[in-house]
Order: C-alpha cells, then structure tokens, then sequence
C-alpha cells in the first residue's frame, strides 16, 4: 500500500514534524515596522456577556422586568424582559473605565487595556462566530490568524512551533479552529491538552522514555539518508527538503519543550498569582513560551463552551473566578519583564449576550442571557495597542454596537497591522483566487493604535 509522503510524515510526529516546520522560516520581514512580535489570545469560549463584564448599562436596571422600547432584540432563543446584571460595577485606574465586580485583578490593571465595547459579528450561533473569530469566515476551510501570522512572519524559535494552541479539552468545531487549511501544512496551529501536568507528556508524542536519544538519533540518521536520496533523483522537491528539516526540528524541540511547559520552575506566589486551574497554568505557560520566541500562543478557557450562560448569569461569577487573577498575572508579567510592549494580550469571546432574560423552555432556571452577536466586548492590552481607552459603545441597553462599530475583520486587520503585516497584501493563491484572511472586508481601527 502507498503512503502519501505528506500524510506519512503528520502521523509520524502527530503533526510536530510538519508544523515545526516553521522553523525553517526564520527571519521573514514583516511589511513595514511591527509594534509586536507575539500575540497571546485568551479565549473566553462560549459568549462572554457583555453586560455583566466591561459594558455597564444603567437602563438594565432602571427597566429590568420590563421589554426593551423600541426594536426587539432578534434572538436564537426566546428571550423576555430585560435583566439587569447582578453585578457591580466600579471605576478604575486613572481612565476611570468601569469594569465588574467579577473582574478586579483586570480592573486592577485596566490602564493597560483597550477595551472594545462595539464588537459584532455575523451570526449568533457558537461555530460560524468562532470560525469568524479564529479564521475570517463563517465556513470551515480557512487558515487561522495564527497560521496567517506564521506563514507571514514564520517564527523566532527553531526548536518550537510558530504557534501554539492551549486547552483544556475540545472547544465546540476543535482542530479546524487553529488549521491551516490551504495554506501549507506547517503553518497548521499545535494543540497542547492543558490538563497534563507532567511537562514532557504535555506535548504528544514527544515522550521518548522508551527510545533512548542515541538510538533515536541513529533512526534519524537512517531515515534522513534514505530521503536525501530520494530528493537526489527529484531535485528541486521543495517538500521533501521541508520534511527532512521538519523532523531535525521535531528532533530538537524533545529538548526544549519539556523545559518551557514545566511551570514548577516558576516560584510558588508566581503560580499562585495565575491560580490552581487549567486556565491558570496555561496562562503561565503562554508567558513561558512567548519569552522562548513563540509567535501566537492561544488559550481557550475551557472544553466545549463554558461561558453559555443561558440558564444562569451566575456563572460567569464562577468562571471570572479563574479567568480573572490569570489573565490580569499574565499581563502583569509581561509588563514587568519588559514583554508587553512587544507583545498583544486580547481576551476575547465569539460574541456577546442578550440584555434580555432567556424563558425559553430549554431552560428551567431563567437567570441567564441568549446568544448575541450584534454587540459585545473584546480587551486588547500591549504590542502598540492603547492604554486605558474605551472604542465605541453599545446602544442604551447594551444590544447592538451603536458608535464606531468594530466586526471581527477590522480586529484581525489591526492585530496584523500592529505585526508589521498589512492585511490586504497578506495573501495566498489557491483555487484560482488570492485569499486573505479578512477576504474583501476589514479596516484598521487606528484609534485603538497607540
């Protein structure tokens, strides 16, 4: 039986040997000069409200129980009067941005943030709006923002991968989130499981406790030799050179790996800082890899989507629990350690949540919000973005974006502006058409630049 060379060389390092590929792309000049070198996106799956985190809206109390005036909101669900947040809200740091009750080590540090409160998107449904998010378009089959980063800009480390995907379980769609699509193999993301606490079991398939290095070194003698060969009869095979670097990279990176995800190295108040929790530590690790040169390291908060709070807000209380010390010690660090100016922090979501009470018959406690995607928040901290700013705003009640609207095409155009990449001129030729990552839309929200 024939075996694709390709698909031999993903299953031989379970996708490593490819993606590390990247390696290989050293030193690739951005378009003009970048603001920052790595992105760390924190993603809060599942539809983080708006209403009850960054978007305070006194009319939610002063009508709760009542039905919005005006326009009904169109919703997924059937959804009744408008609830006002059981959360406080309070002003912070010299911007006096308001921030809940639910947040305070990032209100602690809202000076370093931008905060977006008039984000929308396309569809309130959880899997077209996190493709949207992670690869500019409702459908699969588009490259992620971090295989868009990694084939323009490839990575600063050799021994790891350009960009790194970080979580506890499978978010709702999984792999097709952070693939490369049609851009080549080794720009695809590489998922880590962030449950693992042993640092050399976090990474599949780069235990090698049964093949001593020697020995493994001698196979991949063996195996390079055999392919040299072969590319001797087909010279210019550009991607069977690529395979023989990526596995001297997958080789390498046995190394290097298991020191960058061992947090134990970390003092115990650092640790303790970013909290005992899946998303804690892997906030951690994302500020480990950023400092070894990784170039886009992405965290998701949890498996499936743990901020649909249809049935209860509450539990967003619960989640900012872990959510909430994690990012606000990771921006901290990176800003004590001389990284936050070169380095974007977003914390972000799909979209957003209704003002108004989800009654659908669905839910048996009705204290939570439907689907929203026509208004919500998202944070951006570092990498040249503004410190203490506010862009836009919602509408009286927090339902639609109303002023200085931002889609997710005009946040992914800026985050590769502040890149060095101009999304218009990042393109790839397939199927007889230029593609980008923002498609035909997307403008730089150059307000939110600092």
């Amino acid at each position: 039986m024939s075996i694709d060379r390709r698909a031999f060389l993903g299953r031989l390092g379970g996708g490593f040997g490819s993606v590390a590929l990247a390696g290989a792309l050293n030193g690739q000049a951005p378009h003009f000069g970048p603001k920052a070198k790595h992105i760390i996106y924190l993603v809060m799956n599942g539809g983080m409200s708006q209403v009850d985190t960054f978007d305070p809206k006194p009319s939610l109390t002063k009508y709760h129980g009542q039905k919005m005036p005006g326009e009904q909101p169109k919703t997924e669900r059937i959804t009744g009067s408008l609830m006002r947040s059981p959360f406080e809200f309070a002003r912070h740091g010299q911007s006096g941005i308001e921030v809940s009750e639910i947040f305070p080590n990032v209100a602690r540090n809202i000076d370093k943030f931008t905060v977006i409160r008039s984000m929308h998107t396309d569809v309130p449904n959880h899997e077209p709006s996190l493709f949207m998010m992670n690869c500019g378009a409702i459908q699969p089959g588009r490259p992620s923002l971090g295989s868009w980063l990694s084939y323009g800009l490839g990575t600063m480390n050799k021994n790891l991968p350009g960009y790194i995907v970080l979580c506890p379980g499978t978010p709702v769609v999984g792999p097709p989130l952070w693939e490369s699509a049609f851009l080549p193999a080794v720009y695809q993301g590489t998922f880590v499981k962030a449950t693992e606490k042993d640092p050399r079991k976090a990474v599949q398939f780069l235990d090698r406790a049964m093949r001593p290095e020697s020995s493994q070194r001698r196979q991949l003698d063996l195996l390079k030799s055999l392919n040299q060969e072969h590319m001797a009869a087909r010279p210019g095979d550009s991607e069977l050179d690529a395979a023989i670097q990526s596995m001297e990279t997958a080789f390498r990176m046995q190394t290097e790996v298991p020191e960058v995800f061992d947090i134990s190295k970390e003092t115990e108040k650092t640790r303790a800082r970013y909290g005992d929790s899946d998303f804690g530590r892997a906030c951690l690790t994302a500020r480990r890899l950023v400092e070894k040169g990784v170039r886009m390291v992405q965290v998701y908060y949890g498996n499936s989507q743990p901020w649909d709070a249809h049935e209860d807000i509450q539990s967003h209380k619960t989640n900012a629990r872990r959510a909430d010390p994690a990012a606000a010690a990771l921006v901290e660090d990176l800003a004590e350690l001389g990284l936050l100016g070169e380095t974007l922090v977003v914390l972000g979501t799909e979209f957003g949540r209704t003002p108004a009470v989800e009654n659908s018959s669905l839910v048996k406690l009705q204290n939570g919000r439907d689907h929203n995607s026509a208004g919500y928040s998202i944070l951006v901290a570092g990498g040249g973005a503004r410190g203490g700013h506010i862009h836009g705003a919602t509408d009286e009640f927090g339902y639609r974006a109303a002023e200085k609207r931002v889609h997710n095409h005009d946040l992914n155009a800026t985050l590769l502006h502040l890149m060095g990449l101009d999304h218009t001129r990042l393109t790839y030729t397939y199927s007889g058409r230029n593609f980008r990552l923002t498609d035909v839309h997307g403008e730089v929200v150059k307000e939110i630049l600092a």
